[in-house]
């Protein structure tokens, strides 16, 4: 284990103890770090670039806690009642999220281009309410259209956490759910929903401190435009430590982060400790 150990305490524990003193300097990265104390953190409360920042990161949380959360338990429910080319649509669903994230992105980008998107192939046979659409330079459209392609790669990975779930509640209880003479919504509801019950609620979890970091998505396909309406706290965090090089801010925007995980992790365990995902 010293190897493993070792190379935790190199990559993560190490920087992790750094991040936090230095979250108290003020230094650019480079040079010698200045002790400010408490200095970051009130100017982190008063900046508003970062609270609009949290506020894209609730949207984001509030859309991914419901959409593909809904589309996973609605894909894993279907796949559940099939028997044959289980694997094969399984497969199906999770490649988009094995593809690179860079790739991912690119290929919705040439999708939703205004000049020569879908939107303007559409036009062609007269459907043209897509046509010339900007969704990623619309500062109302930005955000959702981001979230969407981050949706279309994420959701597969959810169907196959929720199947692998469903897949080990006992077909027992199914039968007794039909001989009460319930549906397919009455199994979902009595059966399926409480018997993944653990698997939900820890997707809630990851899903909530996922939203929180997002980055990727963001950062690749508007940099945090138009005009900030795509900028997570995240993307504000990367381009105040290299564009802006004040490193010791940028390391107080990541505590603060920090901070939001930890605290869904001990509602978690709250949760876990309530017996309430069991």
């Amino acid at each position: 284990m010293a190897p493993l150990i070792l190379v935790n305490v190199v990559v993560i524990v190490g920087p992790s103890i750094a991040a936090v003193y230095y979250s108290f300097t003020n230094w650019d990265g480079i040079s010698a770090a200045h002790w400010t104390g408490l200095a970051n953190f009130r100017r982190l409360l008063h900046d508003g670039e970062f609270r609009t920042g949290l506020e894209h990161n609730l949207e984001w949380t509030a859309m991914f806690l419901t959409v593909p959360i809904a589309m996973g338990l609605l894909g894993a429910f279907l796949l559940s009642q099939i028997k044959r080319f289980r694997l094969l649509f399984r497969t199906i669903f999770f490649i988009p999220y094995v593809i690179a994230s860079v790739v991912n992105a690119f290929i919705w980008q040439i999708i939703l281009d205004p000049q020569q998107g879908i939107g303007s192939q559409l036009q062609r046979i007269d459907i043209g309410w897509l046509n010339g659409v900007a969704f990623f330079g619309d500062v109302n459209l930005a955000l959702p259209a981001v979230a969407f392609v981050d949706n279309w790669h994420f959701w597969g990975f959810l169907v196959v956490l929720f199947l692998a779930a469903m897949q080990s509640i006992p077909t027992e209880l199914y039968e007794a759910q039909r001989v009460d003479g319930g549906g397919r919504w009455a199994e979902f509801w009595h059966v399926t929903l409480p018997g993944i019950r653990p698997t939900l609620v820890f997707v809630v979890v990851i899903v909530t401190i996922w939203s929180f970091l997002t980055f990727d998505y963001v950062y690749i396909i508007t940099q945090g435009g138009p005009g900030g309406a795509t900028d997570t706290a995240a993307t504000l965090l990367y381009r105040t430590m290299f564009s802006y090089n004040e490193a010791g801010y940028a390391a107080s925007m990541g505590l603060a982060l920090a901070l939001v995980s930890v605290v869904v992790t001990l509602a978690y365990a709250y949760v876990k400790r309530r017996g309430w995902d069991v």
